[in-house]
């Protein structure tokens, strides 16, 4: 009987240690509970869709710059490609149905390089499936501060996320029990700068340790046929500083980013895969109307469809190639020119490269 009972008072001590180590009690005798934490699991394998610049039509200086369609029917052709969890582009202009742009006085507005997208566009690129935007380049400041509140304004209403001004460097965002960090930069006014590499560093480790996949884009490069390659230099364009976008790229990824994704060049560029994460490195000119040049090299792009595990490493690519003229706009490219081009400049850039460029998919080499 002694033998139970002392036994019975061990056991009810234990309960009462358990029971005193999972609530603290004030001098109040108010019961707080410690709550015991919940690991998160999220997603196998995490899809992003990616493409480059994005301008749908300008009504500066005249609407004759606006498509017949009113932009309606931009992403026809391609719309059964733009489905991910993410879906993301350079949003390369602002939304703004007034205005002038100071960028053009004294020169001629027919030869001014200046965008505004009526406001009603915004809607073609939320019906599209865009989820996420960067306005970190040249034209979002086309009409000054009135174009860049406007279009983040109405970036709002659409709830489409957005970065990249010096107001608004990240976004985070959580879609399907994912939570996600968007950043982006750009060698240019008002934006986050893609120069001051060590400043990307500390933003992109801060925002690494609040959520699960962080995605970087930059606007950076020299721009046309003449700046396909990747140089491993700072690119000067026009006397410009445009940045030194592969010391950018593996600086974020060093810092905790898991996917780069540049444009800017307004052609097709390498990628890579540095430390198990994904780089492109230029997805050129995706849906550009009006004023853009669609010659040559700059009329054909990929229409990345990456896939990343729940680390944010990278499993393959798939890359829909697509081409755009004056008459038919953008369309699927069936000769596969971008695919193509990706395979053979990043060959070229990165010899050392590990990847296996097959039937339009980009894997890692076994």
């Amino acid at each position: 009987m002694k033998k139970f009972l002392s036994l019975l008072l061990i056991v009810s001590g234990l309960a009462y240690f358990l029971m005193s180590c999972q609530n603290k009690t004030t001098k109040n005798d108010t019961i707080v509970k410690i709550d015991t934490p919940k690991l998160r699991k999220i997603k196998d394998t995490i899809n992003i869709v990616a493409v480059g610049d994005m301008m749908l039509g300008s009504a500066f200086p005249s609407k004759t710059n606006l498509p017949p369609d009113d932009g309606v029917n931009s992403f026809i052709n391609v719309a059964e490609y733009l489905k991910g969890d993410i879906v993301f582009g350079n949003l390369e202009g602002c939304f703004l149905n007034s205005g002038n742009s100071s960028k053009c006085i004294g020169s001629n507005p027919n030869s001014c390089y200046a965008f505004r997208m009526p406001d009603s566009y915004g809607a073609i690129f939320k019906t599209a499936g865009f989820n996420v935007l960067s306005i970190a380049n040249n034209h979002v400041g086309d009409f000054d501060a009135r174009g860049r509140k406007n279009t983040a304004k109405i970036l709002d209403l659409l709830q489409i996320n957005y970065a990249g001004q010096l107001n608004k460097p990240f976004d985070i965002f959580e879609i399907d029990s994912v939570k996600y960090a968007f950043c982006a930069f750009a060698p240019n006014e008002n934006t986050v700068s893609i120069k001051n590499i060590d400043s990307a560093k500390k933003l992109v480790a801060s925002l690494k340790k609040q959520v699960d996949i962080v995605i970087v884009s930059f606007h950076g490069g020299g721009e046309g046929a003449n700046f396909e390659h990747v140089t491993r230099k700072t690119e000067i364009f026009y006397k410009e500083n445009r940045g030194n976008v592969y010391a950018f790229a593996h600086g974020v990824i060093d810092a905790g980013a898991d996917v780069v994704l540049g444009h800017g060049p307004h052609v097709t560029r390498a990628v890579e895969v540095y430390k198990n994460k994904f780089i492109a490195y230029s997805l050129g000119n995706f849906c550009t109307y009006g004023m853009f040049s669609l010659k040559g090299s700059n009329g054909f792009a990929p229409l990345l469809q990456l896939k990343l595990n729940a680390k944010g490493d990278f499993l393959f690519a798939d890359v829909i190639s697509v081409k755009q003229d004056k008459i038919n706009r953008l369309t699927v490219d069936i000769t596969n020119t971008a695919f193509k081009k990706i395979q053979t400049l990043t060959n070229f850039d990165f010899p050392e490269n590990q990847l296996k460029f097959e039937n339009n998919k980009i894997s890692l080499k076994n």
